[in-house]
């Protein structure tokens, strides 16, 4: 009797992981986009949209700060945004010696907390 119940608790491990398994390679493939033609070959990754975007907004190119906006979904790229900012406003701080939060506060123009 125990060996079947170890049995079954084993094979519902295995479900459960092989689970995760395919819903990681789905989420995976919704983060890529496929190129359109004319396009690079092989797929862009949303630290890459995120870099071609924030730096086109930067240089105020619209068209192309569009097209990187393109290349993964909406949340993909918030979040690849969302990393840069963080590592840019560490990387400044270190190298102004301040905290992140003055950093980021001065960055936005904000008054010091």
């Amino acid at each position: 009797m125990i060996d079947q119940a170890a049995q079954a608790h084993r094979g519902q491990v295995v479900s459960m992981w092989d689970r995760f398994r395919k819903a990681g390679g789905r989420v995976a493939h919704a983060l890529r986009t496929e190129p359109k033609a004319g396009e690079d070959k092989r797929p862009h990754n949303l630290f890459e949209a995120a870099a071609t975007y924030v730096t086109a907004c930067a240089e105020d190119d619209r068209e192309r700060a569009d097209e990187a906006a393109g290349w993964v979904s909406p949340e993909a790229l918030s979040f690849g945004v969302n990393e840069l900012a963080c590592r840019a406003v560490i990387a400044l701080a270190r190298e102004r010696g301040e905290s992140p939060e003055t950093v980021a506060r001065d960055l936005l123009g904000l008054p010091a907390a």
